[in-house]
């Protein structure tokens, strides 16, 4: 979900009466103070006093010392602006100038968010600027601003705002606009400048990148969306397949909450599942429109939008940016991680969104082995128990994005080819003229009797596989608790679904030789269900070999293991892509349709992109199942209004998967020569 957002601190209270005994862990930055503590205190003040009481505390404390070392405060001189927009809203924006006035000019890097530029005040700093370090000591002008509606900035919020192809008024106003009114007040109003304007963001962040180079302003020159929300029916954020990504979508909303005034971030109180094991909350709150009525009383407008559109409506296709992407004048950088559980089809689409509006528009797509963000704040040596065998991300920050950035706003350096893809398996860069690579052919993975998988398709007359899919005991997507969605999922061992009657396996002889496939993969399937709806997940896995060596340091199993069980990594199930289909959705995303029970009928669709190398003596697999909770929400298996089903329409269905000579399923992949 859109979490790529600074943190400003936490506050949790925890208040005991009728003693009046209170239990308060405060902990970060609020206000001019910087501070951590965990007291137990009696006061004689009612707890509704509480916040009062700790105000007074707090004040009390003496600020925490500033680093020995605090380069920003040190080289950098803070301007904050509340810039008007051509509707006479004013937007609060930070800016961040280099003191050494010598140095300049220097180019703007401009980073538009919803989730606040704090710290607030002129006096306070952050302790980083820019994207990475890199930047810091290279001489630029950093500006951050709150998006419209957000925080400090005034106006509206809209989801993802729409944006407008033709502005008939300085009332018709957008991102788009937004970014072009704010670079116009930059540039005369921020000294020793060099007129040259770039941009990036992550996440929401990066739908906001995105948004600001449709149309864009002369002086922006280089833009960068990473992980950018593109279209949030179509596999980003909001659904996938046409299910609702239930767990990080309620995760992100009980803390993401609209705002009908500027203000700043304010103490809150975390939401409490009240267990961590998010399997059980989510299945024991029912339906999904249960989990307004239970926990956020109607109190998030945001979530309900996301819920009650669960079709691909007028809503959902007004906030598909890449119908828009036109008119970009800057360089772009599109970066993605081919693990990333919340926007991983968003970088291709703008991608592809630019070339095909924009062709003379030089445009890069960058793709490593990271989760949502990854490539920002980790290494991006490992994911769970992957290792991809050198530092990926600290890679990407310094030879890909640092030298985009300095290319195109300081003239230093060369460009970047049409494609930095790592390739998994082998755990190489590549580059490339295009993506997917030209040489790719399509082949299918076939379904075969006993779960065998392989490119020759099916000749016997007829072959079925057929499971019973219970909604009230839906397939786990981790098999471990967990009350969140762990980013390691992508890549997790899935030996575990592998044992359950209610998910088919299909697999390959050992690999006699490396197979690579780059691009989209294809699931296409043949069915029958005796419901009038079901969801069909397919994924894509990677099986080691048995005598795959296990982890320096890894115990030996035997029976006299008494702490936590040794990792095999002999005949690890690497997931390497996944996702679900609802089957209403087969002929139309506006307008869905019943199964008929017992009827042959084709499940086509495609999943996200991917490049990776299977090497010999490894298996290829794939896995079908009917539910992948609570990553998705469950669908009853009935054709209803999934979001109020109720308890009695959540039913059992026999699922039938054909793998016969005139009803072929299988996988279709792009595979290298």
């Amino acid at each position: 979900m859109r979490k790529n957002r600074p943190s400003s601190g936490k506050f949790d209270v925890t208040a005991r009466s009728p003693d009046r005994t209170v239990s308060v862990e405060y902990s970060g930055v609020w206000g001019d103070y910087d501070f951590t503590m965990l007291k137990l205190f009696r006061r004689s003040c009612a707890v509704p006093g509480l916040i009062a009481c700790l105000i007074t505390i707090s004040r009390a404390q003496q600020p925490a010392p500033q680093p020995a070392d605090d380069y920003v405060r040190t080289h950098y001189t803070k301007y904050e602006y509340r810039i008007p927009m051509r509707d006479g809203k004013r937007l609060f924006t930070a800016v961040y100038v280099p003191k050494d006035a010598n140095g300049g000019p220097y180019p703007f890097l401009m980073d538009r968010t919803p989730y606040n530029v704090g710290p607030y005040g002129e006096d306070r700093y952050p302790q980083r600027l820019g994207p990475s370090e890199e930047f810091e000591k290279a001489g630029y002008i950093f500006v951050y601003q709150d998006v419209r509606g957000r925080w400090m900035s005034e106006g509206d919020f809209q989801e993802m705002r729409p944006h407008i192809d033709n502005k008939k008024s300085p009332q018709d106003v957008d991102d788009a606009s937004d970014t072009y009114d704010t670079i116009d007040f930059l540039l005369k109003h921020v000294a020793n400048n060099n007129g040259k304007v770039g941009i990036w963001g992550i996440s929401y962040p990066g739908f906001y990148t995105s948004a600001s180079i449709i149309d864009s302003h002369p002086a922006l020159v280089a833009a960068s969306p990473q992980a950018p929300m593109t279209d949030l029916f179509m596999g980003d954020d909001g659904y996938h397949g046409g299910a609702f990504m239930l767990s990080a979508n309620f995760g992100f909303y009980v803390s993401f909450h609209p705002q009908t005034e500027p203000q700043t971030p304010q103490p809150t109180t975390p939401f409490s599942f009240g267990t961590p094991d998010s399997y059980k909350f989510y299945l024991q709150a029912g339906n999904v429109a249960n989990l307004d009525k239970l926990y956020l009383k109607g109190s998030n407008w945001l979530f309900n939008d996301q819920v009650t559109h669960n079709t691909y409506d007028a809503y959902w296709q007004a906030r598909d940016l890449s119908r828009h992407m036109k008119n970009v004048k800057c360089a772009v950088l599109v970066v993605g991680g081919w693990y990333d559980a919340e926007d991983l089809s968003g970088p291709f689409k703008t991608f592809h969104a630019i070339n095909k509006f924009n062709p003379d528009t030089p445009a890069t797509l960058v793709e490593g082995p990271w989760v949502h963000g990854g490539w920002a704040r980790t290494d991006g040596s490992h994911l769970g128990d992957v290792q991809f065998n050198s530092k990926t991300a600290e890679y990407f920050r310094a030879n890909i994005q640092f030298p985009f950035f300095e290319h195109y706003l300081k003239g230093k350096g060369a460009t970047q080819p049409k494609a930095v893809v790592f390739e998994t398996g082998t755990n190489v860069w590549r580059t490339l003229d295009d993506w997917p690579p030209k040489p790719a052919a399509a082949k299918t993975l076939y379904f075969h009797a006993g779960g065998k998988l392989s490119f020759d398709p099916p000749a016997e007359p007829k072959g079925v596989d057929e499971y019973v899919s219970d909604p009230n005991h839906p397939v786990p997507f981790v098999g471990y608790t967990t009350d969140t969605v762990p980013q390691r999922y992508m890549v997790d061992d899935q030996r575990f679904a592998s044992y359950r009657p209610d998910v088919l396996v299909y697999q390959t002889d050992p690999l006699d030789e490396d197979v690579t496939i780059a691009g989209p993969i294809s699931p296409k399937l043949k069915i029958a269900s005796s419901g009038t709806d079901s969801d069909f997940v397919v994924k894509l896995i990677d099986v080691y070999p048995d005598n795959y060596p296990d982890a320096e340091g890894t115990a030996a199993g035997n029976k006299r293991i008494t702490d936590a069980p040794p990792l095999h990594m002999g005949g690890y199930e690497e997931l390497l892509r996944g996702e679900p289909f609802r089957a209403k959705f087969r002929n139309s995303w506006e307008k869905p349709e019943p199964l008929v029970p017992g009827k042959e009928t084709d499940i086509n669709f495609t999943m996200p992109d991917l490049y990776h190398t299977f090497r010999r003596g490894h298996r290829i697999m794939v896995q079908v199942q009917s539910s992948w909770f609570p990553l998705t929400d469950r669908n009853p298996q009935t054709f209803t209004d999934i979001p109020n089903a109720r308890a009695e329409e959540f039913r059992s269905a026999t699922e039938q998967v054909f793998h016969q000579k005139d009803a072929a399923s299988g996988v279709e992949v792009m595979v290298m020569p």
